[in-house]
């Protein structure tokens, strides 16, 4: 790997020297660590150590196109905190993603994998790519590529990759062939999220959806909503989304409004999910199903019981936030809400399931891969679920005592439990000097 392809930044003035505070998603992560701090009033150096992340590699990733050209692209692997075990965090490739939007995933992981009780750290990955643009062969030569550049920092027991956006699980298996290549023996335990036939879990493409789900469940028993009847929107239909909409059909909830990347659409009659399924298999996106046609930020304020923004980060903000008219809030995808929004959701009544908890489903059945390919022993679709339904409303109740018990927002309450686990490991750890 030549030097000219690879930077390794692990300064202590990381945050100013790549201008990460002039992320937006890297603000409002900090801003809600720094609220959380205040509250479990935390040793002000294990906070300078977990604002800012342990490592970042950035790499350029040259790919042959089909027409002979060479592209080269950005790609991001950003490892946060391993205190718990394990950096663990998606691939994203995505044409607008930055590396202060990667650094905030990363630390959002750390706390996903601490409130669930997992014992796993937080990292992410990203390409600045729009993969819709590329044919198949020049996808799996970017993925190649890519991986072979992050080789020195990832591995079944220091960093272990899944999919995310624009990634999937033959984007895991092109990894897994890669590193085994390089390895010389077939090693799946590199990444999670593959296929089945190559080491893969049951369960762990519908993992993310049923998990916000569980959580719903949860929050819907709490204020006494019946989910039967209940009316629900999608901002999102992508895996999360999708999975998200089967598990409230068969609970008997209504679908009146859902967008994805081709706009929004509106039906308050309620949409056939299983038509939208079909729809999208054939034609990719939503666009030409029978419904009124909007913007596909305005579906996030359609009147409804559940709003679940699945999709992509801070959509919700001061501006839109007042017009929100929902009973629970459920934050199927990373980092949907702006840190000035929560206060005006909470003022108007809005419960919210923070990222953290609700979308934690995806890695914890992550983790499941992670424990069976060790074993080389899978379980079943009854235990994976049973599994994951124990640690996902375990995570939920936890950080739902916690907020009553010190009269915070759930966000707050949840980031809390995830920092306090960290900080308590960091401590028994010690500083390595």
């Amino acid at each position: 790997m030549s030097h000219s392809s690879q930077s390794m930044v692990e300064s202590p003035s990381m945050e100013k020297d790549l201008t990460l505070a002039d992320s937006p998603a890297y603000r409002r992560n900090i801003e809600n660590f720094d609220n959380a701090a205040k509250v479990l009033n935390l040793d002000s150096n294990i906070a300078r150590r977990l604002r800012q992340p342990e490592r970042i590699l950035i790499v350029s990733v040259p790919v042959r196109m089909d027409d002979g050209t060479v592209n080269v692209y950005t790609g991001y692997r950003v490892q946060h905190n391993d205190s718990l075990g394990p950096y663990k965090g998606g691939i994203r490739f995505h044409e607008e993603v930055d590396l202060g939007e990667v650094s905030a995933l990363a630390m959002s992981m750390t706390w996903t994998c601490a409130v669930m009780g997992l014992p796993l750290g937080g990292g992410k990955g990203a390409v600045k790519v729009d993969p819709f643009r590329l044919s198949r062969r020049e996808l799996q030569n970017l993925t190649r590529r890519y991986t072979a550049e992050i080789l020195p920092i990832i591995g079944p027991n220091t960093d272990v990759p899944a999919p995310d956006m624009g990634t999937n699980e033959q984007t895991m298996a092109w990894i897994v062939d890669t590193f085994s290549q390089r390895l010389g023996h077939f090693a799946p335990a590199i990444v999670t999220g593959k296929p089945v036939e190559v080491g893969g879990s049951v369960l762990r493409s519908e993992a993310t959806g049923r998990g916000v789900v569980y959580t719903i469940e949860e929050a819907a028993n709490e204020i006494g909503l019946n989910l039967k009847g209940a009316t629900y929107v999608l901002h999102g239909f992508g895996n999360v989304g999708t999975f998200a909409a089967q598990e409230m059909t068969k609970r008997g909830a209504k679908l009146i409004a859902v967008a994805d990347v081709s706009g929004g659409y509106v039906n308050k009659s309620g949409f056939d999910v299983h038509q939208l399924f079909e729809h999208v298999r054939r034609n990719r996106t939503l666009e030409g199903i029978a419904a009124e046609r909007v913007p596909a930020l305005d579906v996030l304020t359609v009147p409804c019981d559940v709003l679940i923004p699945a999709a992509t980060g801070h959509v919700i903000d001061s501006n839109n936030a007042p017009k929100i008219k929902c009973k629970i809030m459920a934050e199927g995808a990373n980092g949907p809400t702006m840190p000035e929004a929560d206060v005006i959701l909470e003022r108007n009544g809005v419960f919210t399931i923070p990222d953290i908890v609700c979308n934690a489903g995806g890695v914890t059945v992550s983790y499941f891969e992670w424990v069976q390919g060790g074993m080389h022993f899978f379980w079943n679709e009854e235990e994976i679920d049973t599994r994951l339904q124990a640690i996902i409303r375990k995570g939920y109740r936890g950080a739902r005592a916690f907020a009553k018990d010190h009269n915070v927002p759930t966000r707050i309450a949840a980031l809390c439990v995830g920092i306090s686990r960290v900080d308590k490991a960091m401590r028994l750890r010690g500083l390595y000097a």
